[in-house]
Order: C-alpha cells, then structure tokens, then sequence
C-alpha cells in the first residue's frame, strides 16, 4: 500500500502564490506518472497538471504558465507550484499517483486525501 500526503493549502489572496507538495510512503518499489486534480464546490474533479517520471508535464489551459508542476524522485514527492492565484482557483487539491510495490507486482491507482486551498480577498 501507498499513502500520499499533500500539505501546503491555505488561505491567500488573489495574484499571491502558493506550493503545495505531496509525499508518497509505504511499500514503494516505483512511481510512475503523478499529478494533481483539483474540486471545487458543485463541480468535478478536473485534472491540473502531470508528470512523468522522466519529467514530461501536461497542465490544464486554465492554469498554464501559473501553475508549474516538479518531483523529487529521491523523496517520492511532487510540487504544484501556484502563482497568480485566482479565485476560481479556490477548490480541494488532490495529488495522485501510480505506483508498484515489487518488480514483479501491478501498478495501482491511488489518491491523497486533499488540501484545501482558498482565494479571496
């Protein structure tokens, strides 16, 4: 089993940044693509950004050249970094990730349990 941790959310005005990170533990034998989703009040889940292994990144348009996307393979993390804040930003932000914990095992699906980030003034 994986767990993913996400921490970094808050409250911050409108243009202000924030970095949100998630840490992957537990029975980890390789992570592969990882990302981040995000859902606001009444709507879906909606993907955000993610990124392959080898550093490849894919972003949604609403957040491109705000919102940039690393990882730190030694750590088992990914980052959101988030500038330019908007209120429709405001949302639970969820990373993710697909992992194996053997050579010889599967890769699984699994999600953090979210962090709440808020824009307003």
């Amino acid at each position: 089993q994986v767990q993913l941790v996400e921490s970094g959310g808050g409250l911050v005005q409108p243009g202000g940044s924030l970095r949100l990170s998630c840490a992957a533990s537990g029975r980890i034998f390789r992570i592969a693509n990882m990302g981040w989703y995000r859902q606001a009040p009444g709507k879906q889940r909606e993907l955000v950004a993610t990124i392959t292994t080898g550093g490849n990144t894919n972003y949604a348009d609403s957040v491109k050249g705000r919102f940039t996307i690393s990882r730190d393979n030694t750590k088992n993390t990914v980052y959101l970094q988030m500038n330019s804040l908007k209120p429709e930003d405001t949302a639970v932000y969820y990373c993710d990730c697909d992992a194996k914990d053997s050579r010889f095992s599967a890769y699984a699906h699994y999600w953090g349990p979210g962090t709440q980030v808020t824009v307003s003034s």
